[in-house]
């Protein structure tokens, strides 16, 4: 077990991204609600998903924070909303900072402090968010495909989201893909 003391940085670590996981699946969620009121179902479906993946994120790092001996905080802030194709380009800056600056420091870090509990799911994020800034920019190039429903699969384990289920395990956990779940 990991004790507070022997890596405060990856404590904090933790807690920032707890705090940005729960920060973007609110903003997401809010995005959907654009999305939808703009017509565009496809982007909505994507944003709902991309909203139960965060959340999905801030659990695994809120598990790893109590596990570490700490409350998990996240202070939700004020949230701008603009048009679906400018909350789609304010998704994809977040979701690249988070795939190449955030999470590889902290999965050094985390490395560095020994703390394989955390590594985990860092590293489970960081690929997540990998595919999400792939999936915002295609809705992005699309949008004028984007205005049916369309349905995503998040992995209930580790947040990644899916457009079909065309395998067997997680492609980042390795959990069934019995574990994911539907949204639409």
């Amino acid at each position: 077990m990991t004790t507070l003391t022997a890596s405060t940085t990856t404590l904090d670590n933790l807690q920032a991204a707890f705090n940005g996981e729960s920060n973007a699946s609110a903003r997401y969620a809010e995005f959907a609600r654009k999305a939808d009121a703009e017509g565009y179902l496809g982007i909505a479906a994507l944003f709902r998903a991309g909203s139960k993946a965060e959340d999905f994120h801030a659990r695994n790092h809120a598990d790893v924070i109590r596990k570490m001996g700490a409350e998990p905080k996240a202070v939700i802030e004020t949230m701008m909303v603009k048009s679906t194709s400018d909350n789609l380009l304010a998704a994809i800056d977040g979701e690249v900072y988070e795939r190449d600056v955030m999470y590889p420091e902290f999965i050094k870090n985390a490395r560095q402090n020994k703390d394989s509990d955390a590594v985990r799911t860092f590293t489970y994020a960081l690929k997540t968010e990998a595919e999400h800034a792939r999936l915002y920019s295609n809705a992005l190039k699309n949008m004028d495909k984007m205005r049916l429903a369309k349905t995503y699969y998040v992995c209930s384990v580790c947040g990644y989201t899916a457009e079909v289920l065309n395998f067997v395990r997680c492609l980042v956990c390795g959990h069934s893909k019995n574990d994911y779940i539907r949204v639409s």
